[in-house]
């Protein structure tokens, strides 16, 4: 017998990111959540209830945390956790979750921009920083908990029940002034450090597409030197074929020709004295 378990997130409001706050969610979710401990005796299972003894943690062995990074201009500048006024305007996205011993789970990219090696590695050590700064501040936060609880207090959304609020924390809406927005943003460019390299613009065959390296031409629609040799083989094998047809064809036609213009054969059955006259057409090929 095993637990089987669920996780369900619905997303009421988000300002961008969204992978890496569901991420995050989903991670401390499993982290905190506690099953009921259980006994097995033979064949017989005992499930307990909190009252009897404690409920126990999952067994999680590493959080992998995912790091979003947005880029501009074809790839000469990057985001880390773009808004969602960001992810409009941005060329093209690269989502990669880590633990926080450096291993890579996974690399999503989308978008229309090509990435070459440099800026992936680039960003992956920017993700190894952030992996590890924000599994400190998960651990920092389950630990507040587990005392809270122990404490007879509540912590975190818990707390924010009886307040019949959703969320524990709450930010007040700002007026935010757009006048400026352009003269900032060049002033955030001329004062940025200037890219290792110039990469030139990616000839993008169709939009939507997206590539990691150098990369090669697309061979879609064109046969392999393998195929092709098959391919000659194959019509070979069938040119060959058709002329064994035609030639069996021709042979029998002579054969037919000649066994016309021949005078019939008499067989004779010394037994019974019989003549036996038999056509052309009727006579097999060794009698003949």
């Amino acid at each position: 017998q095993v637990w089987q378990i669920r996780l369900d997130m619905h997303l009421l409001n988000h300002d961008g990111n969204i992978t890496d706050a569901a991420s995050i969610a989903g991670i401390v979710a499993l982290c905190h959540f506690r099953r009921p401990d259980v006994s097995v005796q033979g064949e017989e299972v005992t499930v307990y209830t909190p009252e009897e003894r404690d409920p126990v943690p999952l067994s999680i062995h590493h959080m992998p945390i995912c790091v979003s990074f947005a880029f501009f201009h074809q790839g000469t500048y990057l985001l880390v956790d773009p808004t969602e006024r960001e992810e409009r305007v941005m060329d093209g996205l690269l989502v990669i979750a880590m633990n926080k011993h450096h291993e890579i789970c996974t690399i999503q990219s989308s978008g229309v921009v090509m990435l070459v090696q440099d800026q992936i590695l680039r960003c992956s050590k920017i993700t190894a920083v952030k992996v590890t700064e924000i599994t400190e501040l998960i651990q920092k936060a389950l630990e507040n908990d587990q005392k809270a609880r122990k404490e007879g207090g509540k912590f975190g959304f818990a707390e924010s029940i009886p307040n019949q609020r959703i969320t524990a924390f709450k930010m007040e809406s700002a007026a935010v002034d757009t006048n400026d927005v352009e003269e900032q943003a060049g002033e955030i460019i001329a004062k940025a450090d200037p890219p290792a390299e110039v990469f030139a613009n990616p000839v993008l065959h169709t939009p939507g597409t997206a590539q990691i390296g150098e990369g090669i031409e697309s061979s879609w629609g064109d046969l392999e030197e393998s195929e092709k040799e098959e391919a000659a083989e194959e019509e070979g094998d069938s040119e060959a074929a058709a002329f064994e047809c035609e030639k069996v064809e021709t042979e029998d036609t002579s054969t037919m020709r000649e066994t016309k213009n021949d005078e019939p054969i008499v067989l004779s059955d010394s037994e019974e004295e019989e003549v036996v006259i038999l056509e052309p057409q009727e006579l097999p090929r060794k009698t003949r």
